[in-house]
């Protein structure tokens, strides 16, 4: 999608999570989601959780 840049904690994204497969966790981090990562397309409640935030609107 984009550039593959990383900004924050890596270990909290939801590439990590899902390749650590803790998919109950995802759940949580993705039921009412704001942003969309501009890397892999991933949504997430809060931006922390991405690697490339972008907000929706």
């Amino acid at each position: 999608m984009g550039n593959n840049v990383c900004k924050g904690d890596h270990t909290g994204h939801l590439c990590v999570l899902a390749s650590q497969e803790k998919f109950e966790k995802i759940k949580k981090l993705v039921a009412n989601p704001k942003f969309i990562c501009f890397n892999c397309g991933r949504v997430a409640d809060c931006e922390k959780n991405l690697c490339n935030p972008m907000p929706f609107n």
